[in-house]
């Protein structure tokens, strides 16, 4: 079957801010996901299984439910093995390479299919306990995405939040506890006039952006023209936006790597602080994933040392969600703005 062409990433007009957000949390997942509330018809899943296309291939085990990693999860590997009674071979289980996946949620999934559970028929027939896998065991090293979270039930909703915080998963079953890793860039999408998540779990959600139809009309007919040429030849203009992917997948794979030796200058987190408090925003989460984001924007941009522009930058990604609002109150979309009249209120 021949593989179907994805529109390219670097190909999609404007909506520069979620495009943004996409890339910082596939150079560091620890950003617990990124949470696209807008219209429909935005490009959000689009842009979304774009960037998976064009990051480089992953290293798994044949056959792993699991998609662990045979350099740095082997003995996970092992453990895993033992636990779920799957191979009991002693020999080391090939090696194949294959893309990043986009691991889609649907809105109706149980806390079982998306956490994973005993296999009871299993348990009964053979007298051996096996655990089922779910989508958290699919997403590992993977994107998670998923369309309409507002819609989900608020504790699934909170276990995918955790695993993304943690990078792990646990299942209790039956006297069974059995832990996994889950690391994945979480991608949630919603329409607010559907309904809002509750505050609680926007919270837990790195980062924030609120999208809406392109205004320019220059733009829409980029959109138009560009969509109509990848209708037409989808190989032929893939090819033409080729070298772009590449550059883009060479330089979200050279900010993983620079992200761990990126340094803060000590006024700098009290910039980020200071920014938090002015705004109105409680607890530390948002400093917290502030100084991440300050630090991955410095990484995807070459640098070792943040610069004071990243602190902007992160506030306006950050904080959204999380400054406090009056009831029936919007979500800001101007964190600087409201800085600013929050100093001249003083």
């Amino acid at each position: 079957m021949k593989n179907r062409i994805i529109y390219p990433f670097t190909a999609i007009v404007g909506q520069e801010k979620m495009k943004l957000a996409l890339m910082l949390n596939v150079v560091n997942p620890g950003l617990s996901g990124v949470l696209i509330r807008g219209e429909k018809g935005t490009a959000k899943s689009t842009a979304v299984r774009a960037l998976a296309d064009i990051l480089p291939e992953i290293a798994v085990f044949a056959e792993d439910p699991y998609q662990l990693d045979p350099e740095e999860e082997l003995d996970a590997y092992a453990e895993i093995r033992a636990m779920t009674q799957a191979n009991r071979s002693e020999t080391r289980p090939e090696v194949i390479k294959r893309k990043v996946r986009v691991v889609e949620l649907p809105v109706g999934a149980t806390e079982d299919r998306v956490v994973g559970t005993l296999d009871l028929e299993h348990a009964l027939k053979k007298g051996e306990k096996r655990i089922e896998p779910g989508i958290l065991a699919q997403a590992h090293r993977n994107i998670l995405y998923v369309d309409e979270v507002n819609l989900l039930d608020d504790h699934v909703v909170d276990v995918l939040l955790d695993s993304a915080a943690m990078g792990v998963n646990t299942i209790e079953r039956e006297g069974v506890s059995f832990s996994h890793p889950a690391r994945f860039t979480l991608v949630g999408t919603m329409n607010p006039e559907e309904g809002e998540l509750r505050p609680q779990l926007l919270d837990r959600f790195g980062l924030c952006v609120n999208i809406e139809g392109i205004q320019k009309a220059e733009d829409r007919v980029a959109i138009m023209e560009r969509r109509a040429a990848f209708d037409l030849d989808p190989e032929g203009f893939a090819a033409h936006w080729q070298a772009r992917s590449e550059a883009l997948a060479d330089r979200l794979l050279t900010a993983r790597a620079l992200y761990p030796r990126v340094e803060v200058e000590r006024p700098l987190l009290f910039e980020i602080a200071q920014t938090c408090l002015e705004v109105g925003v409680d607890g530390h989460r948002g400093d917290i994933i502030m100084l991440k984001t300050a630090k991955t924007l410095a990484a995807l941009d070459g640098r070792t040392s943040v610069e004071s522009t990243d602190i902007t930058t992160s506030a306006e990604l950050v904080l959204p969600h999380r400054v406090r609002r009056q009831p029936l109150m919007e979500i800001a979309d101007n964190v600087q703005a409201l800085r600013q009249r929050a100093l001249a209120g003083k």
